[in-house]
């Protein structure tokens, strides 16, 4: 569990660092993936324990400590996204990239929705006509983005022996 939490310590600053500068290093505006929230995915579709949900909210709350935004928030959506990915794959019983990249689209809208409508209230929602358009287009560029990430990911579990070699996710 140890070899675990150090893994997704380390992506989760790699991918803070990505996110941060990404915008500088290509012109891609407002379309920013969200790589911490394809990780906490693929901490819900894979690793169901107290300690994988422990390890989304600390994932959420670095994104705070990073960005500065209100204190608390990206740790309440990121936790969400992961409950939301963990509930799938439970019900579902699958975690194949195909539902991987639907629960990052999902969870990508359900993140910038919900933190439009706790910073800005209901009317953050309707003072935007480019809100969906961005809100769809990040959404697709993470999604987009997920089967590398968590092949990624797959390939450092198995590295690091979390892994057996014959199983793969």
């Amino acid at each position: 569990m140890v070899r675990l939490v150090l893994l997704f310590a380390f992506a989760t600053l790699v991918a803070l660092a990505l996110q941060t500068m990404l915008p500088y290093w290509l012109p891609i505006g407002p379309y920013v993936p969200d790589l911490v929230l394809i990780l906490a995915v693929d901490l819900g579709m894979r690793h169901h324990s107290a300690v994988a949900a422990l390890m989304a909210f600390v994932m959420g709350y670095a994104i705070d400590a990073f960005s500065g935004t209100q204190i608390g928030l990206n740790a309440f959506m990121i936790t969400l996204v992961f409950l939301l990915a963990y509930e799938l794959s439970s019900q579902l019983l699958v975690t194949n990239v195909v539902v991987g990249m639907l629960a990052v689209f999902i969870g990508v809208i359900i993140n910038d929705l919900g933190s439009i409508v706790v910073i800005s209230g209901f009317s953050g929602l309707t003072s935007n006509p480019a809100l969906t358009r961005h809100l769809l287009g990040q959404a697709a560029v993470t999604a987009l983005l997920a089967p590398l990430v968590f092949a990624v990911m797959a390939r450092s579990k198995k590295l690091l022996g979390l892994l057996a070699t014959g199983r793969r996710e």
